[in-house]
């Protein structure tokens, strides 16, 4: 490892010839704050300009560079004016075609002018021809001289051009990369089969004549793989430095008081599974601590989740704090708010209920009631963390489906606690399993805990996929299961009617049932409909008034009415795998054997018949969320893309998964061999976002 008089850390952007106080502010859009930063800043695709190809050779479909003499310059008019330029080098012609053009241009472009051309082969109306390709014209004693490298396309930004990029990176590059310093061990280079730092980001940027384009392109040529274990290495040194950051920061250690988590559990209609009993137990060791709790609880749709977080909400009630308890949506923190209801008051615990929809002197009451201490247990949405929402002794943090609020939002939330000198303890929950190695570099910061076991007498739910040709048996399918006391959900992906994707709306679909089925008693929910309407519709179907549902997606998760034995999902194809899943664990809560009916327009891709093929094959959610991860990615399958969760620059954990088993053992060497290293490489990758580990 080496180490320089001036890091490249500490070099600004604007250090680079070129860059005046415009164009500082363009490509700081694009991340650009330190030379450094043009250094990562890494291409995303090539060209192979490094080689003349003959024109006699050209095939439709590639990519080439080329050159040629004009033999003939014209502009035609075919609908629109086009300027075409005939272009010969001896083994075959082609034309060049440009439908926008100058009349400086058109003068450049004279018979007998000699030009090298870049750009996709294309099928004309007499034989193979460009259209608006990259050109230079040439003087007539050169021999047109080919690229050195291949051709590097960078991201760019509005009113910064890809040529401007890559003459910015080449100066990095030329005059700053000796600077550079490597922060990994030789021996662990040796070891990985990986070149340097420098090695890595030189062909990187300028990749030889030669290289593999589509390992390249994959991101698994060695160069690009060294820069992936570096990115991953320096995400989990982080996680691994906010955990041990956590634990020496004071949490309330709850007392070993178990009065009213006896009653609670004495009064269940259930026992406890022995999964639930396991992670039941980890939480409390983890509560009787006296530094933070971070534990993720994951666990299949139906596995009994919610139970142990209100044994948990017990625990802190009982050692004299508070619980709060927020999940993402309207629909879910109501369901949450009645449950812990019916558990906690029978015990004499006030719950609180905090959402945005509230009249103000509703939520006047529950900020007091809050405030005062005299509700132990809050429940709610986002509305929970807003600024005026004081806790008075916050002493737990339960998040429900934590991937779907923004990191900023979880934080605030955890801050409540913070103010009163204590970090409160964090329980999060998912009903999304994630997959080993997608937790291991996500949640390298939390104790994981998984409820692998579903409630004693919960039957597997059978699936099957059905076109939509076939709704008139699917709707006769209906009727027959409410006519037989039992009660169905109809899911729709939209509220209204869209040209675009060609679902049909839930409000039709409703419409149409109730034409068809005048006898039944239909429901209507999705996100548009007033907190209160919602809920009056949810409970008349929970209470069994309403037979048949038809509802957007906001049933998703957390709705239990285990009456419920038939769900019909219209479009299953547009769902990715986990989606299907969830909603398909709304049924099978009860004792009767229950269905599921993927209703899919035809044609399908392959991706959509993998999916629905793979909903029928398997109940694992586990199973179901790796192969998830496969075919969507992780920003996909975590909702990452959407909540400002750390993205990585180049690593992706699908593709660079079989290095994950190494990043842990090289990020103790790296602590223990060179602790001097390990700021400066998280710094190089993560930057301010660092802080995100602590939520």
């Amino acid at each position: 490892m080496v180490t320089t008089d001036m890091d490249v850390a500490a070099i600004p952007a604007s250090a680079l010839k070129g860059v005046g106080p415009k164009l500082r502010e363009k490509l700081e859009r694009l991340g650009w704050h330190t030379v450094q930063d043009v250094l990562f800043h890494l291409p995303f695709r090539y060209q192979d300009r490094t080689r003349l190809q003959p024109i006699g050779s050209l095939r439709p479909g590639q990519e080439a560079l080329i050159s040629g003499t004009i033999e003939l310059a014209d502009v035609v008019f075919r609908g629109r004016r086009n300027l075409l330029c005939r272009l010969s080098d001896g083994t075959g012609h082609l034309t060049l075609r440009f439908f926008h053009f100058s009349s400086a241009q058109q003068q450049n472009l004279e018979r007998g002018r000699v030009l090298r051309c870049f750009g996709e082969v294309r099928a004309g109306s007499s034989g193979l021809e460009m259209i608006h390709p990259e050109y230079e014209l040439l003087d007539d004693a050169a021999a047109p001289q080919p690229e050195m490298t291949l051709t590097p396309f960078y991201p760019t930004t509005e009113g910064v051009h890809q040529l401007t990029v890559r003459k910015l990176v080449g100066r990095a590059l030329d005059l700053h990369l000796a600077r550079l310093p490597e922060l990994l061990p030789e021996a662990l280079l040796q070891e990985l089969r990986l070149p340097t730092l420098q090695e890595a980001l030189v062909f990187v940027h300028r990749p030889p004549p030669g290289a593999d384009l589509a390992e390249l392109e994959q991101g698994r040529h060695p160069a690009q793989q060294r820069l992936v274990f570096e990115e991953l290495l320096a995400h989990h040194l982080s996680l691994k430095r906010l955990r041990a950051r956590l634990q020496r920061q004071p949490a309330p250690p709850f007392e070993k008081r178990d009065t009213l988590t006896r009653q609670l559990l004495a009064a269940l209609p259930f026992t406890l599974t022995a999964a639930q009993q396991r992670v039941l137990d980890e939480v409390r060791t983890d509560l009787h601590q006296s530094h933070p709790m971070q534990r993720l609880v994951q666990g299949d749709v139906g596995s009994g989740k919610t139970i142990v977080a209100a044994l948990a909400a017990v625990m802190a009630v009982e050692s004299g704090y508070q619980a709060g308890i927020m999940a993402p949506t309207e629909l879910l923190a109501e369901q949450h708010w009645r449950n812990f209801l019916h558990w906690l008051q029978p015990l004499g615990i006030e719950v609180a209920w905090l959402s945005g929809k509230l009249s103000a002197k509703n939520r006047r009451s529950m900020l007091e009631l809050i405030a005062s201490g005299r509700a132990p247990v809050a429940v709610g949405t986002h509305a929970l963390f807003q600024a005026e929402v004081e806790f008075a002794r916050l002493g737990l943090v339960v998040v429900d489906e934590q991937h779907r609020f923004g990191v900023h939002q979880r934080l605030q939330l955890r801050e409540k606690g913070r103010r009163q000198g204590l970090v409160p303890h964090q329980l999060i929950m998912t009903a999304t399993p994630i997959p080993r190695t997608l937790a291991q570099a996500f949640y390298a910061d939390l104790d994981v805990s998984v409820i692998d076991e579903l409630p004693p007498g919960r039957k597997p739910v059978d699936t099957v996929v059905v076109s939509d040709q076939r709704r008139d048996e699917v709707v006769a399918r209906v009727h027959a299961a409410c006519r037989d006391g039992r009660q169905t959900y109809w899911v729709c992906p939209l509220i209204e009617e869209s040209e675009l994707l060609e679902a049909e709306a839930a409000t039709a679909t409703a419409a149409a049932l109730t034409t068809a089925l005048p006898e039944l008693r239909i429901g209507l929910v999705h996100g548009r409909l007033k907190p209160a309407e919602k809920e009056a519709v949810m409970r008349e179907f929970k209470d069994g008034r309403i037979q048949l549902l038809v509802a957007t997606t906001v049933i998703e998760v957390g709705v239990d009415v285990p009456n419920a034995s038939l769900m019909i999902i219209e479009n299953a194809e547009r769902l990715g795998l986990s989606q299907l899943h969830q909603l398909r664990g709304r049924v099978g809560r009860g004792a009767a054997q229950s269905s599921c009916v993927l209703l899919y327009h035809a044609p399908l891709s392959e991706n959509a018949r993998e999916r629905l093929a793979i909903l029928r094959q398997t109940h694992d959610g586990f199973e179901i969320a790796r192969r998830d991860l496969e075919m969507r990615g992780p920003g996909e399958v975590l909702g990452t893309r959407q909540t400002g969760e750390q993205a990585f620059h180049i690593a992706d954990l699908v593709r660079d998964q079989r290095l994950l088993p190494k990043i842990d053992a090289a990020a103790q060497r790296l602590t223990d061999n060179a602790p001097e290293c390990v700021t400066p490489l998280i710094r190089r990758w993560l930057g301010v976002r660092e802080h995100y580990g602590e939520v």
